[in-house]
């Protein structure tokens, strides 16, 4: 069987701190790796819920409910725009990832300084499309208004890291998943329920949106898509048919960006080894220079069920590397490093 190439981690991992992800990164995935995220600690862990918080301090939003809704250090309670109050006079405060990019990019740079991190690996920030956050936190009829609000305050963030992080250092990873919870609520109910979507044609729609972001990246620095069907408590918001929304997506997008693409990443669910799932790969239409990673390693079945996954998807993808489906941040405490290994076990160096 062919090996697959390379190796991508998706964002979150689950270690505590920044230096401990990135050394476990390097040391056991190495010449694996093109990139080194954070891992995403502290407040981050569970990708966007820290952000309610954030969101909930400035002046016209408002949180609903009258008591916090715990999930460990995060209140996990919804929002809302105050009656009366116009979205777009709303100032909002910084969202924090740009405060914690340039914390970990302290931590890279000095280890590769002292030789754990290889010269040539970029760091890797990953940040969630301003939809994903408004979608998932702010009433139906509220959206529209308020998110170019939040998309303003997302693209100062990105500002922020690529004025304090060198350019041939970084690399932008946009997070999409909530816009396939969007599009699946939308091709299995056949219409656009209010409920779900605030636009015109969906398509179009989130992949112009997704264009944009690329856009808002410099062409020094890379970029990439994580295309993603969620994680809670390991599980996706619904299982994928097959890939070929993901497909549709990714070709989409290929064709509406200005700049290049470096990575695209497509989830694989853990029991999908079938021909069916994979055979849409078969129309994808990355450029030349994109490089296509996978979701097909799961911490249940470890090297045993990613290698299934990779013989089914090789008929149709000749060249990939691999990941798992989403990050690995709430997997269970001491499970981490098998992880890696896996990802390590079943990839080629570059």
């Amino acid at each position: 069987m062919t090996q697959p190439q390379g190796a991508l981690l998706v964002g979150s991992v689950n270690y505590d701190d920044a230096e401990t992800t990135m050394r476990a990164a390097a040391g056991i995935l190495g010449d694996r790796l093109k990139r080194i995220p954070d891992g995403e600690p502290g407040k981050r862990f569970h990708w966007i819920m820290f952000q309610p918080d954030v969101l909930g301090r400035a002046e016209g939003i408002e949180r609903v409910g009258e008591h916090p809704i715990p999930l460990r250090m995060l209140d996990a309670r919804p929002l809302r725009i105050a009656d009366g109050v116009d979205p777009a006079t709303i100032e909002l405060p910084p969202l924090g990832y740009a405060e914690a990019a340039e914390e970990s990019f302290a931590t890279f740079r000095r280890l590769r300084a002292e030789g754990d991190i290889p010269a040539g690996v970029r760091f890797q920030v990953s940040l969630p499309t301003p939809l994903a956050v408004v979608g998932a936190y702010f009433p139906a009829d509220q959206r529209a208004a308020f998110e170019p609000v939040y998309r303003e305050a997302m693209y100062r963030e990105l500002e922020s890291i690529l004025d304090a992080i060198p350019h041939e250092d970084l690399a932008i990873q946009w997070d999409n998943a909530v816009e396939f919870g969007i599009i699946e609520d939308i091709v299995h109910r056949g219409g656009y329920g209010a409920e779900s979507w605030w636009g015109d044609d969906v398509w179009a729609g989130l992949t112009e949106r997704s264009a944009d972001q690329a856009s808002r990246v410099p062409a020094d620095v890379e970029v990439g898509f994580h295309l993603c069907y969620g994680d809670v408590a390991e599980k996706h918001f619904i299982e994928p048919r097959d890939a070929g929304n993901l497909v549709r997506f990714a070709n989409m997008l290929t064709d509406a960006v200005t700049r290049p693409i470096t990575w695209i990443h497509l989830p694989v669910p853990i029991e999908r080894d079938d021909d069916a799932y994979f055979a849409p790969l078969d129309d994808l239409r990355l450029h030349a220079d994109t490089e296509l990673y996978l979701g097909l390693v799961h911490r249940e079945d470890g090297e045993e069920g990613a290698r299934r996954r990779i013989s089914a998807a090789l008929p149709h993808a000749a060249v990939f590397g691999v990941a798992t489906e989403c990050g690995i941040g709430r997997a269970p405490d001491g499970s981490t490093e098998g992880i890696l290994r896996t990802h390590a076990d079943v990839s080629a160096a570059w």
